[in-house]
């Protein structure tokens, strides 16, 4: 149990670490008119509160810097939310907007956040498993080919080029298209081709003169893999940060960024709410010189997104914190609204 002094001077060194990214030292705590206590007492402080490893010091001359511990115990007791209306109301105005479609939305949201707090920002998009079509259109592109364009419930398009048979008229490419809209409208995006071929199939060639010709194209466009749906902004924010001079550094973490998957996998396991996830707390190991702050939003009926930020441990945890947490309200609130209003 620390005491009302050692939690003090604790949450002045990550603080003032925090702003500085310069190891702190006792002289230079006595002087701020926050901290009303010597040097020499905040001296034997420190040396105890690195003795418990909440700090670090990094020379046997200088000051202290915070331990992974030190931050732990500083985001779990010493910070207090802050008020991020101003932030918030840019995203707010960029969602009440009406203009955007989700994925624009999406898009923005994570290029203001990142632009807000110099961070990554990192928005997945909900599971595939609680993604729903919305609507199909197929649009001929030329004689032979066409376009299959998918909306999904929460607003994401996909294209799909295919290549059409010389026996399939345009009056059969659209009795096809209203078909496929009745019967799939609502049904899971990963269940796609099994309704098709169990359900739609039959009930196409008592319609669609030589529908077996054409078959294998729809069949094909239901059973490509859908892709992760992934947000990025600021990528490049992580080279502002004084402690990432190191090439090897940047190079694993520009590595793992180019993994899209290895990202959503990251961002899946996150917890519901509010998670901070602290240097070696982080399972990828190159994010093990990071913080991790993450965020669930919701989209309709129930499907769950997910907004984090990456940044240095040093981190502008009490910011940040409070940044997200607004910001997953605003969001489940505003796209809840926009759901609807597309149904």
């Amino acid at each position: 149990m620390l005491t009302e002094r050692q939690l003090l001077v604790l949450q002045m060194i990550i603080d003032d670490f925090i702003e500085t990214a310069h190891p702190v030292g006792s002289r230079a705590l006595s002087k701020k008119e926050s901290i009303p206590y010597s040097a020499a007492t905040i001296r034997n402080e420190m040396a105890d509160l690195e003795e418990m490893g909440f700090l670090e010091k990094t020379h046997s001359s200088s000051g202290r810097t915070p331990s992974e511990k030190g931050y732990r115990y500083y985001v779990d007791h010493l910070i207090a939310p802050l008020s991020n209306q101003h932030s918030i109301k840019l995203i707010r105005n960029i969602i009440e907007d009406g203009f955007y479609e989700f994925e624009q939305i999406v898009q923005m949201s994570a290029e203001v956040l990142s632009e807000l707090t110099n961070y990554t920002s990192i928005i997945l998009g909900p599971e595939l498993s609680e993604t729903r079509l919305k609507q199909i259109q197929i649009l001929p592109l030329s004689p032979h080919t066409a376009v299959a364009i998918l909306v999904t419930d929460t607003g994401h398009v996909e294209h799909r080029t295919f290549t059409i048979p010389e026996e399939i008229h345009s009056s059969d490419l659209e009795k096809m298209v209203n078909i496929l809209n009745e019967k799939l409208q609502g049904v899971p995006i990963i269940q796609l081709q099994e309704v098709f071929h169990r359900e739609i199939a039959g009930l196409m060639r008592k319609y669609i003169r030589d529908f077996d010709k054409p078959y294998d194209y729809l069949q094909a466009i239901f059973s490509q893999e859908h892709p992760v749906k992934l947000y990025i902004g600021g990528k490049s924010n992580i080279l502002m940060q004084p402690e990432f001079n190191d090439v090897d550094k940047i190079r694993s973490f520009y590595t793992m960024m180019e993994n899209e998957d290895e990202i959503a996998n990251l961002l899946k396991n996150s917890k519901h709410g509010i998670g901070v996830s602290i240097g070696n707390e982080n399972e990828v190991d190159a994010i093990k010189d990071l913080s991790l702050i993450t965020a669930s939003y919701q989209i309709g009926e129930g499907q769950m997104g997910t907004i984090a930020l990456l940044g240095p441990t040093r981190m502008e945890y009490r910011k940040v914190i409070s940044l997200l947490s607004s910001l997953s309200n605003e969001m489940s609130e505003a796209l809840y609204k926009w759901y609807k209003s597309s149904d």
